[in-house]
């Protein structure tokens, strides 16, 4: 599975909340996969940094807890290449990972995003779908 950059964020501001609750089951558990590629821990560390994210950290070292997910995601070099298949050109790179990763999925909160529903095998839903498979 992918993970938007939205859902970490989302995730580090909100542990208690949707994205969250499937950050915590990957890091503890571990019964599913993540895939990131360079381009996405770049965004992601970005949208870590912006002064709004900063301030409702509440002191969090977002940084070293996104390294956690890191060191434990499949990590694919990024060479897959796509462009067209989202209305954001910067989404492409999150079906492109899970292309390259074998995933099956893209777990993300972004409405146009989730309209496009699937494209190649890969399929877009929100963190709150995804946790509904996990539990089924």
């Amino acid at each position: 599975m992918v993970l938007d950059a939205n859902v970490y964020v989302s995730a580090i501001i909100h542990p208690g909340g949707t994205p969250g609750r499937l950050i915590e089951q990957f890091l503890r558990d571990a019964n599913f996969e993540v895939v990131l590629s360079p381009a996405i821990v770049d965004e992601v560390l970005r949208a870590l940094t912006y002064p709004k994210v900063r301030k409702m950290l509440h002191g969090a070292d977002a940084e070293l807890w996104f390294e956690d997910i890191v060191a434990l995601a499949d990590l694919v070099a990024g060479v897959q290449q796509l462009s067209g298949v989202c209305d954001d050109p910067d989404d492409d790179k999150y079906v492109a990972a899970a292309l390259e990763g074998r995933a099956g999925y893209v777990v993300t909160g972004d409405q146009a995003f989730l309209g496009i529903r699937e494209h190649a095998g890969v399929t877009i839903v929100t963190p709150r779908s995804f946790l509904d498979l996990l539990g089924s």
